[in-house]
C-alpha cells in the first residue's frame, strides 16, 4: 500500500474524508452542495495516475458524471427555493434531487459510468468509490425522499446488478455490478430506516473490504487468473466464504442484514418485491459460486504475475475478516432467539 507513503495523496484523503462530514454535518443545501464538490475535487487527485490511461479516463470520465450530477442538484436547490409553497413542483424537485443523488452514487439507470470506471481504479480506490462515496449521497437522500420513486429506483438497481454481472470476466466490474446490486438492498433499507441502512452499509463495507484486500493481495483482476494457478488452499476457502457472505448465503454475516429487510418487506405486505429480491440474489449467488467453482477445479501452472508469497500479516488479516464472515450463524441465534 504505497498509498499511506504518499503525502500529497494521504492529504487528498483526508480532505475526502472530511467532505463527507462537511455535507452531512451541514443545516444547509448550499452547504451539502460544497461539501460534494469538494469530495469530487479531492477524490479526483487520489485516483489519477499520468502513468496509466486507464486511470486518466476514468478520473476525467468520473468528474463529468459528477459535475452534471453536481449542476443538477445545485439546480434543484435553487429551484426548491423559489417554489417551497407548490406541490405539483415540489414533487418534481424531489425527484429532481434524487436523481442527483443516485448519479452521483451510480445506482440506475444512472449507473453507465461506474463500471467503465471502476474498471480503470486500483482496489483501495474502488474500495473507497464503492463505500465511502455512497455515505453523502445516501445521507441527503435521505432528507428529501420520494419513496414511490425509491422503491422503483431500488428494484430497477437490483435487476440491473444481478443481470449485469452474469457476463463480466472482469472481477472489478463484477463488483461494480455487485455494488449497483447492493445499493438495491441500501435504498430499500434507508426508505425504513437510518439505523438499518447504517447497518447494512457497515456490513457491505466489511465484506467488500475483505474482497478488496483479498485481489490486492493477490494482484488479481480478472476471473481467469483465479483459474489458471496452484492457490494455497486457504486462500481458495477464504475466497468461498467472502463470495458467499457478499451473495447473501444465510449462514454467513451477509445474509443477516438482508434477513432483516425481507423480514420487513413481508411484514408490510411487500409480497411481489420481496420475490424479485431474493430471485435476484439467486443470481448473484449463481454467478459467484460459478467463479468459486471453477478456482476450486481447476489448477494449472502458476504464472509470472501471481505473487506465490503472500506477506504474512496481509495473510493474517484476510483469515480475520472470513473468520467474522463466518460468525453470522452465530450472530443471527443471538439476535432472533
Amino acid at each position: 500500500m504505497s498509498f499511506f507513503y504518499n503525502s500529497n495523496k494521504l492529504f487528498f484523503f483526508f480532505i475526502l474524508l472530511f467532505s463527507s462530514l462537511i455535507s452531512i454535518s451541514s443545516n444547509s443545501w448550499l452547504g451539502c452542495w460544497i461539501g460534494l464538490e469538494i469530495n469530487l475535487l479531492s477524490f479526483i487527485p487520489l485516483i489519477s495516475n499520468s502513468n496509466n490511461l486507464l486511470t486518466s479516463e476514468a478520473s476525467l470520465k468520473y468528474f463529468l458524471t459528477q459535475s452534471i450530477a453536481s449542476i443538477n442538484f445545485l439546480f434543484s436547490i435553487l429551484l426548491n427555493m423559489f417554489f417551497m409553497k407548490h406541490f405539483e413542483v415540489n414533487l418534481f424537485i424531489s425527484i429532481m434531487i434524487n436523481s442527483s443523488m443516485l448519479m452521483k452514487m451510480g445506482s440506475t439507470p444512472f449507473h453507465f459510468w461506474f463500471p467503465n470506471i471502476i474498471e480503470g481504479l486500483s482496489w483501495f480506490n474502488n474500495f473507497i468509490l464503492m463505500t465511502w462515496q455512497k455515505i453523502t449521497p445516501m445521507i441527503l437522500l435521505s432528507y428529501y425522499m420520494n419513496y414511490n420513486f425509491l422503491i422503483i429506483i431500488s428494484i430497477m438497481n437490483i435487476i440491473v446488478g444481478a443481470i449485469g454481472g452474469l457476463n463480466q470476466t472482469s472481477l472489478r466490474k463484477l463488483l461494480a455490478f455487485s455494488s449497483i446490486n447492493n445499493l438495491g438492498w441500501m435504498l430499500i433499507s434507508i426508505s425504513i430506516s437510518e439505523n438499518l441502512w447504517l447497518f447494512y452499509f457497515l456490513m457491505y463495507s466489511f465484506l467488500i473490504s475483505g474482497m478488496c484486500f483479498l485481489f490486492y493481495s493477490l494482484n488479481m483482476f480478472f476471473i481467469n487468473q483465479l483459474f489458471i494457478n496452484n492457490m494455497n488452499s486457504m486462500i481458495k476457502i477464504n475466497l468461498l466464504i467472502n463470495f458467499l457472505s457478499l451473495g447473501g448465503l444465510p449462514p454467513f454475516i451477509g445474509f443477516f442484514p438482508k434477513w432483516i429487510i425481507i423480514n420487513f418487506l413481508i411484514e408490510n405486505k411487500f409480497y411481489f418485491m420481496t420475490m424479485i429480491f431474493i430471485m435476484m440474489s439467486l443470481i448473484m449467488l449463481f454467478f459467484y459460486t460459478r467463479i468459486i467453482y471453477f478456482s476450486f477445479m481447476f489448477n494449472y501452472l502458476k504464472m509470472k504475475w501471481f505473487k506465490i508469497y503472500i506477506k504474512n500479516n496481509y495473510f493474517i488479516m484476510i483469515n480475520i475478516l472470513s473468520f467474522i464472515s463466518m460468525g453470522g450463524i452465530i450472530l443471527s441465534t443471538f439476535f432472533f432467539y
